[in-house]
């Protein structure tokens, strides 16, 4: 008899813990390089570490976070890529210790309530474990990148960069882009302009056009 119960004991742990770590839903968008768990912890730690109505006025849920991290971990070694990951899910699954005050403050972060998930980011942030300040602090680098990035922040911020005319010099004509092959040496002889007389760019001058207003995505590059 307590064997039987014991089986179904771990059954029930078994089920639960299944539940828990790997049962969430399809998020919105395609992430190759996001697990679920990470897409969901990245959805509902964006709005708490930038909130809505604050400065800048766009929260971190607005200007799409994983939608950065997704571009972002793209462009990284697998086994950078992997840490990241791991970390998302420490923070999203840490509730099972350090719990989050309130009815069923144990559950992953994504399921918390608005108010819990802020506890629980700030009880990382006023921890003294130097390991758990240590997590918050790559943590929160991780996502001030994410954030700054976003064209409509940098405009408000007064950091958008300016649209510059870029001489071409005669060593342009020698060299393709990264990456490519001659054939795309894309100037000529004619194609040839003086180099700059050193005047100041205007304070007031025109943004760059994948920064100019227009609510958008951060370019992968400034071409």
């Amino acid at each position: 008899m307590i064997a039987v119960f014991l089986k179904l004991a771990l059954g029930v742990l078994a089920v639960a813990a299944a539940a828990r770590f790997f049962a969430y839903p399809r998020p919105r968008g395609r992430y190759c390089y996001l697990s679920r768990c990470a897409v969901a912890f990245a959805e509902a730690a964006s709005d708490v570490l930038f909130p809505p109505g604050g400065e800048p006025v766009y929260s971190g849920r607005e200007v799409g976070i994983p939608d950065f991290f997704e571009r972002y971990f793209a462009a990284l070694p697998r086994r950078t890529r992997v840490l990241f990951q791991a970390l998302f899910c420490l923070f999203e699954h840490a509730t099972l210790f350090f719990p989050a005050p309130g009815h069923l403050g144990w559950r992953r972060f994504s399921s918390l309530s608005p108010e819990q998930r802020e506890a629980a980011i700030q009880s990382w942030h006023a921890s003294r474990l130097y390991t758990r300040w240590l997590a918050f602090s790559s943590l929160a680098a991780l996502f001030s990148i994410a954030y700054v990035s976003h064209p409509a922040v940098l405009r408000q911020l007064g950091l958008a960069p300016r649209a510059t005319r870029t001489p071409i010099a005669r060593a342009d004509l020698l060299y393709p882009p990264i990456g490519r092959g001659p054939e795309a040496i894309a100037y000529t002889e004619a194609d040839l302009t003086p180099p700059s007389d050193g005047t100041p760019l205007r304070v007031d001058a025109p943004l760059h056009p994948a920064f100019a207003e227009g609510f958008v995505r951060a370019p992968e590059r400034i071409s």
